[in-house]
């Protein structure tokens, strides 16, 4: 496949890491650019000798570049309706796991909250951008950073384990999908499986030594 060719297969993978972005300050036209960039770079230095995939090789090549735009003089701005829209998942949020002890599922969240799917994460996950805030001091008003966890690094993680989960078997990858993206009891899926529960435990504890093993 010549580098044209690839560049075109994966912008799907620069969009995605652009809306990471969007309504942070910077126009859309903007990230999406250096985000190809970011692309470009990643498709000229690959070395599929390493056994990685290029799309879990671009990702964080791509963010970084973003990320770049943001460091080198702008910063990230959140709108006030946003952040007012934040504050209101925020608490609809706390209110749901203080009676349910668990998460609320976002497609809740977005319909409680009026707005749509993408919209009510972004509101939810707010809190855990990186954000500059404005603290008075003795000295003056001074710029307090606040790390948070890194985008890059759960988006690749997420790209890995699906790289992991695509290696595996059918029916061992849906025994993993099973127990848990559809959080299924052991028994559950012993019986989708035509399996005993006995099988499924044993089975399960297997693929999770494997999945850690690939992943470290």
């Amino acid at each position: 496949m010549t580098r044209d060719e690839l560049i075109k297969q994966n912008l799907g993978l620069v969009h995605s890491c652009a809306r990471k972005f969007v309504g942070k300050g910077i126009e859309y036209d903007d990230l999406y650019s250096t985000g190809c960039v970011g692309l470009i770079k990643a498709i000229d230095n690959f070395d599929s000798e390493k056994g990685f995939k290029l799309s879990t090789y671009a990702v964080p090549v791509i963010l970084g570049e973003i990320k770049r735009l943001f460091r080198d003089g702008s910063i990230i701005k959140v709108s006030r309706s946003l952040k007012e829209l934040s504050l209101k998942a925020s608490k609809i949020a706390d209110d749901y796991k203080k009676h349910h002890a668990d998460d609320i599922p976002i497609s809740l969240l977005a319909s409680k909250l009026g707005v749509d799917v993408y919209k009510a994460n972004e509101a939810l996950s707010l809190n855990t951008l990186v954000m500059s805030l404005s603290v008075q001091t003795d000295d003056g008003e001074k710029e307090l950073d606040i790390p948070t966890c890194s985008i890059e690094d759960n988006l690749l993680e997420k790209m890995s384990l699906n790289d992991i989960l695509n290696e595996l078997p059918k029916l061992d990858r849906k025994l993993i999908e099973l127990r848990y993206f559809k959080h299924k009891t052991q028994v559950e899926v012993a019986k989708e499986l035509n399996m005993t529960q006995v099988q499924v435990s044993r089975k399960e504890k297997k693929l999770l030594l494997f999945m850690r093993q690939k992943l470290t």
